[in-house]
Parts: structure tokens; C-alpha cells; sequence
């Protein structure tokens, strides 16, 4: 009767195991989906203007960001009339208050008069085909694309009454990962502008958010197939138990 008992209660330990792992995991798997939905927004680019870091028709994920909050250096989506009031995705090489000019005699951007290593670039040097100097007016933003040869960007709009520059208030995200082709490439912060004054951002939660909803898958697995596995034990336990006993003489 005591082994009845024992494999019952196993039983029950084991389905409430498995339940509980079931529960957690769908809390983890789904709440990783609604999490990144409320945080990114997934945009197709259109042009090769920022080939080689994102090409003609990925797809990436945003990060959903105000204005205040972007760096140089982030790859940010934009949204701006003079620009074809269209979104756009862009390099931010310059803030307010910034000189951005290209090129220095080895070819490079020069940001108030820093020069920049940009190995993101399409072709290293020179950094620009055209040679341009502006200052970013405050609340603005210059951008460029890593393509420089085949991008319309601040460039062409220097003539423009804010000098190709764009408000921050134009930002709607800030990219920080190539979601199709499936590699999820993530997007690193460029170390040339880490000496500059605000340094650069900091990653979004997506690795966070791409864990939960991986461990939440594993839970959910592990938990379907434990609930099973414990039931047949708990049967192999009470044939034992059914076995006769042998009399023994004296």
C-alpha cells in the first residue's frame, strides 16, 4: 500500500514539475514576444546606400528611441520632408555643435577636427568622393550612409536651410540588428566615436530578449516531455511492487 502511495505521490510530483515548467516557459517564450514587440519596430531598407552594413532589402529591427537618446555612430531610422518625407536609414556622424568635414590628407572624416577609422565603410578611402565641411546646428543631426559613393544624404542637402542636417526629433529608432538574411547580425557601436564628448550608445535589449524567449522554448520542451517520462517510472515502480513473494521453508 506504502509503494502505491509513493508511486501516486511521484506521479503527482512529476505532472506538477511538468506543469510548473510548461507555465514558466510560456511566460518566457510569450513575454519575450511582447516585450519585443512594444521595444523594436522591423523595417525593410530599400537602397544599397548603407551596403555593407545593411544592404538593399534587409530587414532590421529598430529599437524604439526619442530623439534625445541618439549618438554618433548609431544607425538611426529617420523621417524628414525635405528629405522625400519617406523613412530612411542613416549613419549619425555628427551631432549639434559639431564640424564635420571630409577629407584629411589620409582620406578620412574629421569630426571637430578628430579623425575617424570607419572600417564600416563600403570602400575605406577616401571616406567621401566629395570634399564638404558643415557645422551641425544644435538639436540637429548630420548623416551619412556607409555607402558613400551611392548614398543621398547629408551631403546633398548642405544647400538646404538647415544644412543637411536633420532634428533629432525626426528619429523614430535607432537599428540594432540585421533580422533578415537569417543571421540576426547585431550592429556594434563604432569605437571611433567612443573618445568623442557623449560617447556612444548602448545596446537595446534584444540578446535579453532573444534569451528569454529561448530559454522559455527549452522550458516548455523539457516540461512536455518530463510530465511523460515521469508517468512511465512511475508504472515501471508499481510492476516491481506486483512482483509475488517466495515463500521461504524452514
Amino acid at each position: 500500500m506504502s509503494g502505491a502511495r509513493q508511486a501516486g505521490g511521484g506521479k503527482g510530483r512529476g505532472s506538477l514539475v511538468s506543469g510548473l515548467a510548461v507555465g514558466v516557459g510560456c511566460v518566457l517564450f510569450l513575454g519575450a514576444f511582447v516585450w519585443g514587440a512594444v521595444v523594436y519596430k522591423p523595417y525593410t531598407v530599400p537602397t544599397d546606400s548603407m551596403a555593407p552594413t545593411i544592404g538593399r532589402g534587409d530587414r532590421v529591427l529598430a529599437e524604439r528611441i526619442d530623439g534625445d537618446e541618439v549618438r554618433r555612430g548609431d544607425v538611426v531610422v529617420f523621417k524628414d520632408a525635405l528629405w522625400g518625407d519617406l523613412p530612411m536609414v542613416k549613419r549619425v556622424v555628427g551631432v549639434g555643435g559639431d564640424k564635420v568635414a571630409c577629407c584629411d590628407e589620409q582620406g578620412r572624416l574629421t569630426v571637430n577636427g578628430t579623425p575617424l577609422d570607419e572600417p564600416y565603410l563600403q570602400s575605406r578611402k577616401p571616406a567621401s568622393p566629395t570634399v564638404f565641411s558643415a557645422t551641425v546646428p544644435k538639436g540637429k543631426l548630420f548623416l551619412l550612409g556607409d555607402h558613400r559613393a551611392d548614398s543621398l544624404d547629408s551631403r546633398v542637402h548642405l544647400a538646404d536651410r538647415t544644412g543637411g542636417a536633420v532634428p533629432r526629433g525626426a528619429v523614430s529608432g535607432r537599428v540594432d540588428a540585421r533580422a533578415w538574411p537569417l543571421d540576426l547580425g547585431m550592429l556594434e557601436r563604432p569605437k571611433a566615436f567612443e573618445a568623442l564628448p557623449g560617447g556612444v550608445s548602448r545596446p537595446g535589449p534584444l540578446r535579453l530578449i532573444l534569451g528569454s524567449a529561448v530559454a522559455g522554448a527549452v522550458l516548455i520542451l523539457a516540461g512536455a516531455a518530463y510530465g511523460p517520462l515521469a508517468r512511465r517510472l512511475g508504472r515501471g515502480a508499481r510492476r516491481g511492487e506486483k512482483r509475488p513473494e517466495v515463500a521461504s521453508g524452514v
